[in-house]
């Protein structure tokens, strides 16, 4: 092989190289999170804030609930997968067949607020009301000393980690009533039970505004300091699930959430940091 051929080669050779290098240094920029909507407004300021510090990152943060979040890392479609709840046993067997090790990563802490509309006059439950409203016991106001009415029972739907954690905190595991109005996330539920009287809902903390009535449970109101000193009983961990221990820019990321910083932000989007 004469020189001009040999240095043709070994410059194409070199142009693959860089242009491999570069996708890769592309990828490794990238950080896709996928999951709980309850999650989704932590991973949402928190990617914005980190972009803005890096300003060669892009973090794409989509929603669809705990179960996707859960599913998009044992499938591989996402660097990070956000859930209102734990990971289940059989989505934990089900990643280990894949050769995933679904790591737990908790960012935040939450309470579930059971609301009513704003003009309802009812401001305190028993967790036994709230199951037997939603399980179908009870159907209206006046059995809960209210004005005479019917109970409109609003629910998440089975993906939902809120919905998975408020069946076995409130609800014992027991089935929701089939009339229940199911809705798609935190801010569906809210916007349902601010505009229609006889509604009952429950969303986490960071959803909570102005727009609905929390009730007390047993007694005690869901603030962020009854979350932090136990009292509240519909209380949750918040998670972020990584494939294995995380890595690289993805535990940047996390690593920020968890820091002053980024707990501050938790605090802000109206969640419980962990600091």
């Amino acid at each position: 092989m004469n020189n001009r051929i040999f240095k043709t080669i070994l410059t194409a050779v070199l142009g693959l190289g860089l242009v491999a290098g570069a996708e890769a240094g592309i990828q490794s920029k990238t950080i896709t999170i996928k999951g709980s909507t309850t999650v989704l407004p932590i991973a949402q300021s928190c990617a914005e804030a980190f972009m803005n510090q890096h300003s060669d990152v892009n973090i794409s943060v989509q929603g669809g609930g705990s179960g996707v979040g859960i599913a998009s890392i044992i499938d591989g479609t996402a660097d990070i997968g956000d859930a209102s709840r734990s990971i289940k046993d059989s989505e934990r067997e089900k990643a280990k067949s894949n050769n995933v090790d679904a790591y737990e990563n908790v960012v935040a802490l939450d309470g579930i607020a059971v609301i009513v509309h704003l003009k309802n006059s009812v401001s305190a439950l028993t967790k036994d009301q709230i199951k037997d409203v939603y399980t179908g016991k009870i159907s209206n106001w006046a059995d809960l000393g209210g004005k005479k009415g019917k109970i409109v029972v609003i629910s998440r739907d089975s993906s939902s980690g809120t919905f998975e954690t408020f069946n076995e905190l409130a609800l014992e595991k027991e089935k929701v009533r089939p009339d229940a109005l199911m809705n798609a996330s935190n801010n569906a539920v809210a916007q349902t039970v601010a505009r229609t009287p006889g509604a009952i809902g429950y969303i986490g903390l960071g959803y909570l505004t102005s727009s609905v009535k929390a009730v007390d449970v047993d007694g005690i109101e869901a603030t962020k300091e009854n979350v932090v000193n136990g009292s509240y009983s519909l209380a949750r961990k918040l998670f972020m699930y990584t494939n294995g221990a995380p890595t690289g820019l993805t535990k940047q990321f996390i690593d920020f959430i968890l820091s002053d910083a980024g707990q501050k932000l938790v605090d802000k989007a109206g969640f419980v940091s962990i600091k």
